[in-house]
C-alpha cells in the first residue's frame, strides 16, 4: 500500500482500528457511520478478525464488551439514535472496566433528526449519557489524518485505563476526503492491556495495581487464559463479586473517576494554533474547527490577533488549556453545531476572565469561516 493515501474520514477510522490491532467489530448500519462497518466487513477477515452485523445497537455494544473480555480489541460505530441505544451497556463497560472503542459520527437530532446533516449535539451525551457518576474519555478529531491517529490513540487509552473510549466525529469529517501519509507499521505506539503477574488462584480482577501513574488501573486477564473471575454491573469488591459495603462501593466509584481525572496530562490533547499573542480565541471541535482555522488566518490578515483552541480530547474537558490564557486573551468565540453545550463548560472554566461569544447553528449546515470572522469582529 502506498504511504500517501486519499481517504474518506470514516475509512481512516477503519484503517486506524486495524493498525491499532482491532480484530472484532459488531454494529448495525446507520448514516453517517455506515462506511466504517462496510470497510471492516471487508478487511477484518483478511486480518484474522471477525465482523458481525447485530440485530440492533444494544446487542452490538454487548458483543463488543464480550469480545474485549476474551482479549480481542473491539470496536463499534454508530450515530444518533444508535448511540442512545448503546448507553446502558456503555455504563456496564465503565463499571466492569472493559476496554473498547465506540465511534459516534454525529448527525442532527433529536430522534431521527437529519440523518445526512452535520451536528455536534452529542457532546454532553458522551459525558453524561449513561447514568451514575463516572469518568469518561472522548476524543474529537477534525481531519482525515487525525481520524486515523485518534482511533489508534482511542484504543491505546482504552487498553491503558481499562475503559470504553468514545471517538466523537461528525458527518462533515466522516464523509470528507483528504490526502495524508499513512504511518508505517511500528511508527505509532501500540498499547496493550496490562496482564496479571500472579497465579490464577491469587488474581483479583479489580485490585488496583498501585504502581506508577496508572496505579488505580487493575491488571486485566483475558477469559480463556486460565483466569476465571466474576464480572458484574453491580458495585463490587476486588474479587468482582457484588458488595453491600458502602465503604467498598464508595472507594470503587472514586477510583473509577480518579484513574481518569488524575491523569489529565496523559489523556488530554489540544491543538493550539496561532495562540501565542492571541487576544481572541476560537474554541471549536471537529468539522467546525476546520472553519475556525481558516477564520483565524483571515482575521490575522485583517490585523486581528486571533487563535484557535482545538481539543483532540473533549472529555476530560481541557480545563488547564483554557485556564492558562486567563490574563492573556480577552475573548473566546465558542463555535459549535448545537445550541450551547461547549460554551457552558468554557464558561465554567473562564469564571468571568473572558468575554464569551456563542456561535451556534442547528439547521444542518456547517458554520462557515465568514461567520466566525464576523463573530471575532
Amino acid at each position: 500500500m502506498s504511504k500517501r493515501q486519499f481517504m474518506q474520514g470514516n475509512d481512516a477510522i477503519s484503517s486506524g482500528a486495524l493498525y491499532a490491532g482491532c480484530r472484532f467489530f459488531a454494529g448495525y448500519p446507520i448514516t453517517p457511520s455506515t462506511e466504517i462497518a462496510e470497510r471492516l466487513a471487508l478487511e477484518l477477515p483478511r486480518h484474522g478478525g471477525r465482523f458481525i452485523q447485530m440485530e440492533d445497537e444494544i446487542s452490538a455494544m454487548a458483543a463488543v464488551i464480550g469480545a474485549s473480555i476474551s482479549g480481542v480489541k473491539s470496536l463499534t460505530a454508530t450515530s444518533g439514535p444508535g448511540m442512545s441505544l448503546k448507553l446502558e451497556n456503555l455504563g456496564f463497560g465503565y463499571m466492569a472496566e472493559v476496554p473498547c472503542v465506540v465511534v459516534n459520527v454525529q448527525r442532527g437530532g433529536p430522534s431521527t433528526g437529519m440523518p445526512t446533516g452535520p451536528s455536534q449535539s452529542d457532546i454532553m451525551q458522551a459525558r453524561w449519557g449513561t447514568h451514575g457518576d463516572h469518568s469518561c474519555i472522548t476524543l474529537t478529531p477534525s481531519t482525515v489524518r487525525e481520524q486515523f491517529i485518534e482511533t489508534v490513540r482511542a484504543f491505546n487509552l482504552a487498553e491503558k485505563y481499562r475503559i470504553p473510549v468514545i471517538l466523537l466525529t461528525d458527518e462533515i469529517i466522516g464523509h470528507m476526503r483528504e490526502n495524508f501519509d499513512m504511518p508505517d507499521e511500528g511508527e505509532l505506539e501500540i498499547i496493550n492491556r496490562t496482564k496479571p503477574t500472579v497465579l490464577p488462584a491469587e488474581y483479583k480482577p479489580y485490585q488496583a495495581s498501585g504502581v506508577g501513574f496508572i496505579r488505580d488501573v487493575p491488571p486485566m486477564a483475558n477469559f480463556g487464559e486460565g483466569y476465571r473471575y466474576h464480572i458484574t454491573g453491580l458495585n463490587h469488591d476486588a474479587t468482582g463479586f457484588p458488595t453491600n459495603s458502602g465503604a467498598v462501593a464508595g472507594e470503587q466509584n472514586a477510583r473509577l473517576i480518579r484513574k481518569i481525572e488524575a491523569n489529565y496530562d496523559d489523556i488530554v490533547q489540544v491543538e493550539e494554533y496561532r495562540c501565542e499573542d492571541a487576544e481572541t480565541l476560537i474554541f471549536a471541535i471537529g468539522g467546525t474547527a476546520r472553519s475556525a482555522k481558516e477564520a483565524v488566518d483571515k482575521a490575522r490578515e485583517a490585523g486581528i490577533k486571533a487563535g484557535l483552541l482545538k481539543p483532540l480530547t473533549i472529555w476530560p474537558f481541557p480545563d488547564k488549556h483554557i485556564a492558562k490564557y486567563k490574563g492573556r486573551a480577552k475573548k473566546i468565540v465558542v463555535a459549535e453545531l448545537n445550541l450551547g453545550q461547549l460554551i457552558n463548560e468554557v464558561r465554567r472554566v473562564a469564571e468571568g476572565a473572558f468575554e464569551l461569544v456563542p456561535l451556534q447553528r442547528v439547521d444542518g449546515e456547517p458554520i462557515t469561516p465568514k461567520q466566525i470572522v464576523e463573530a471575532i469582529k
